[in-house]
């Protein structure tokens, strides 16, 4: 289902859309430890050069990368991912972008990239016959820019005034963002990203655009081009966009429910016409892996301090260990089958956020639910009911506990989890722990307004 050129296809087919387009730059993309997207460009005289050797760069200011005395990295661009860049100005020459693999000097794998970390894990369930196939669903707020001392629009200031008072699925005048949602589905399909849905979220000037399912790398890349171009579109039309998992208080934050499933060739590992969920054994022992493992993988699915804003009761962000096929509450949700869908059997992860590393985010997730397929772990009983309107009690004899509620929490959780360091590897995993401690102090040691209007009055 994956069709990929060879690299001498690749190769000629890139130096030959690169004249018919007029190109001048392309846009080595690659990303840190936290999922933050890095570039630096290069002319088209150097681009043959670039995908038979690399590129070189220092690392040693990237976050996760490597220290002063290893810092020289090379760049290799994939060629399967090359992509005109559709927001170029019309009278300037075109630009592409690739998405690069880390490499040592030496030409092997950089074990501080994180899309080597996914391809690591992902070829562990090739191994094992598996693809693994993801469709995340993206939410993010639109807001209007503040204003410089002239009036004037300025990308620097930031408000968390919303463009709209529209709710789910709402279309009506008050939905200022209609053609804003319309240019980014455009753009991300001139970009080679299929798109299913876009539609307004259930908060004010919340919203969603849907990519089409496709197998863990090839999404990942477009998360990370997705998250880009809703920003580009935004700022062309003056206001700004933000995956901030919790921007504003007493109102839903925005998540990354991630869709998931396993092939066998072109046969879908998860379906089977017998269950009454129509679910094989090896989905359910894939559910009960995320179950297992979801507190010790937080950390990495929901990275920021400003995550466990969003992972509260009452705000459809889940909190508690369940699942089941109708309840939006559960942390794992099964859509239900529609007949002749075989191939859409899938599960559904509901608490990563949008903020967060993909490569990082599919990795766990993969590793969480192959280890509970190996292990043959049961799955619990499903839990239709409202799990937010149980009493502590009641959860308590169900069995149904819940994800950390601090970054703090989800720390130790990780550094404890024998999972997560062996699917992120020993220098993934130590970085970002390193840098997940300072996020936490920092944010720990810090005087809020908050506190300051609530107690410095009365203390």
């Amino acid at each position: 289902m994956v069709n990929k050129r060879s690299k001498a296809e690749g190769k000629e087919y890139i130096l030959k859309t690169a004249k018919e387009h007029d190109v001048k730059f392309i846009w080595l993309w690659f990303t840190d430890i936290l999922g933050i997207l890095k570039s630096f460009a290069i002319t088209v005289e150097e681009l043959e050069g670039a995908m038979e050797e690399g590129m070189g760069f220092d690392g040693s200011s990237i976050e996760g990368f490597a220290r002063i005395d290893e810092s020289d990295m090379v760049a290799m661009p994939d060629p399967d991912t090359w992509q005109l860049l559709p927001w170029t100005p019309p009278e300037h020459r075109a630009t592409a972008r690739m998405f690069c693999d880390i490499l040592k000097p030496g030409g092997q794998p950089f074990e501080g990239d994180p899309r080597y970390v996914l391809k690591k894990n992902l070829k562990k369930a090739a191994d094992l016959g598996y693809t693994f196939y993801v469709g995340p669903e993206l939410e993010y707020f639109y807001f209007k820019l503040g204003r410089d001392a002239q009036g004037k629009d300025d990308p620097s200031a930031y408000t968390t005034e919303p463009l709209d008072r529209g709710g789910y699925f709402d279309l009506t005048t008050r939905d200022a963002a209609v053609e804003l949602r319309r240019d980014t589905v455009i753009q991300l399909e001139k970009m080679g990203i299929g798109i299913e849905y876009s539609h307004h979220e259930v908060a004010d000037s919340q919203h969603e655009i849907d990519m089409r399912y496709t197998d863990a790398l090839t999404m990942a890349d477009s998360v990370m081009t997705y998250r880009l171009v809703v920003k580009e579109v935004a700022l062309k039309n003056g206001v700004y966009a933000t995956f901030m998992p919790k921007p504003i208080f007493g109102i839903n934050g925005s998540g990354m429910h991630v869709h998931q499933s396993l092939f066998k060739g072109e046969k879908n590992a998860f379906f089977d016409p017998k269950d009454s969920y129509n679910l094989s054994k090896e989905a359910r022992s894939y559910i009960a892996g995320l179950l297992k493992y979801a507190p010790e993988f937080t950390a990495v699915c929901n990275q920021w301090v400003n995550s466990y804003k969003r992972l509260v009761p009452g705000y459809e962000a889940p909190v508690y260990l369940s699942w089941a096929r109708r309840n939006r509450s559960d942390l794992v949700r099964v859509p239900e089958y529609r007949p002749g869908r075989e191939k859409a059997t899938r599960v559904e992860l509901r608490s990563p956020d949008p903020a967060c590393n993909p490569y990082l985010c599919f990795s766990v997730m993969l590793a969480a639910g192959l280890d509970g397929i190996a292990k043959g772990l049961k799955a619990p009983e499903p839990v239709e009911a409202n799990v937010y309107e149980m009493s502590a009690e009641e959860r308590k004899t169900r069995g149904i506990n819940t994800l950390p509620g601090s970054l703090d929490e989800a720390i130790q959780l990780a550094e404890g989890s024998t999972l997560v360091r062996e699917t992120l590897g020993e220098h993934v995993f130590n970085s970002f722990i390193e840098n997940k401690k300072k996020e936490w102090d920092e944010y720990r040691t810090k005087v809020t307004e908050y506190e300051l209007k609530r107690y410095l009055p009365i203390l």
